[in-house]
């Protein structure tokens, strides 16, 4: 792979509401995207999905800036490559930064997908040709969250995901299983509840949810197995999962039964596919998760989506859900609780390029000349 030049663009765009959840209200959504271009003007996308404060991960777009431009374009130039994977290899030198590895590796994916003249699902294995949508329900009363199920419902989404916390839990699963009987409902808890909570999580039993997203600590595998000898539901890992180790040890702890796979959470494709082998090895059932993400990743977890594993809802939602104009120029649709995938070559969309444009707060580029160690 001969890579020209690398140029980031900082972006910022209002959501059309306001995404709430116990820990933090996003109102205006930051992210990286990564424009990746070779020696014949072939150019791959990437987006960095880390958010403005550390609230879901220690990353931020300014600690992804820094490490994109300190630490792993130059890691990623230092000698050559000849495909993406060699790279997500490469960045297991640096610690942790999964989120900026990913926005980068990701790009490079893409990039040698259109090389190839291929969609990227094709490339990864993807055989599924239409990816099932689900959406998010943001905190709220119940009668805010009841209609924001109702509009979505009314949209063809095939499965509502609910944030729930400790004392907004019990009595807006009722009220949402009431309303939608036979709706595919899920709770996402973004790790609210202790140990000491588990008569609370108990309670959810009766309402016959598909799973609990990350009910316990982000790095505690072994009270999430505990928890899940308590409990009929599901549980479901997201934040617990971060690199094929962690799903190993999710396995052998009997940790979960379900996983959330974000690409910007694992680091990419090389280590997504990797614990996606892992959860089908053993029974373990995963879906797409969402990040309130920009085109680029949109178009991104639509190619993951499309491996024959991913059978349950992910949250891939319309473009139009968050934003009143995306930064691509065919804008992701969700009709009747599915998406097609996209038969173009790479990740399948383009940059608007007035858009991006717009939105652009810092643009930065690097690019490599002729040396012994550009890539071959």
């Amino acid at each position: 792979m001969r890579i020209k030049s690398v140029t980031l663009h900082i972006i910022s765009m209002p959501l059309k509401k306001p995404f709430v959840t116990h820990l933090q209200k996003v109102e205006e959504r930051e992210g990286i995207i990564i424009e990746v271009r070779d020696k014949e003007g072939v150019c791959g996308l990437g987006e960095g999905v880390a958010f403005s404060t550390p609230w879901y991960t220690e990353e931020t777009v300014k600690t992804s800036h820094h490490m994109l431009k300190d630490v792993l374009i130059p890691l990623m130039n230092s000698k050559p490559f000849h495909h993406p994977e060699e790279i997500g290899k490469r960045f297991e030198a640096v610690r942790g930064n999964a989120m900026a590895k990913a926005a980068l590796e990701m790009a490079l994916w893409d990039l040698y997908a259109r090389q190839k003249g291929v969609p990227l699902w094709n490339l990864i294995g993807g055989t599924r040709e239409e990816v099932l949508a689900g959406a998010v329900v943001g905190a709220g009363s119940i009668p805010e969250m009841i209609n924001q199920a109702e509009d979505l419902v009314k949209e063809g989404y095939q499965r509502i995901k609910l944030k729930i916390s400790p004392g907004a839990d019990v009595e807006i699963v009722k009220e949402l299983r009431s309303h939608f009987p036979n709706l595919s409902l899920l709770a996402d808890a973004n790790s609210a509840y202790s140990f000491e909570d588990v008569p609370r999580l108990q309670a959810l039993d009766e309402f016959d949810l598909e799973m609990i997203e990350q009910p316990l600590g982000i790095d505690d595998l072994v009270e999430h197995s505990l928890l899940q000898k308590e409990i009929s539901t599901p549980i479901c890992l997201d934040e617990s999962i971060v690199t094929p180790h962690d799903m190993r040890s999710a396995i052998h702890l009997n940790s979960c039964g379900v996983v959330n796979i974000k690409l910007g959470r694992v680091g990419g494709y090389s280590s997504a596919l990797e614990i996606y082998r892992l959860c089908r090895e053993h029974d373990i059932k995963v879906w797409c998760g969402g990040m309130i993400e920009f085109g680029v990743s949109r178009a991104h977890n639509l190619a993951l989506s499309t491996l024959e594993g991913f059978r349950i809802p992910g949250d891939i939602s319309s473009s139009s859900k968050y934003w009143e104009e995306d930064i691509i120029t065919s804008p992701i649709v969700v009709r009747n609780g599915v998406v097609d995938r996209l038969e173009g070559p790479g990740i399948g969309v383009e940059l608007n390029r007035k858009r991006v444009s717009a939105v652009t707060q810092f643009k930065e580029a690097f690019t490599f000349d002729e040396t012994p160690s550009e890539f071959i």
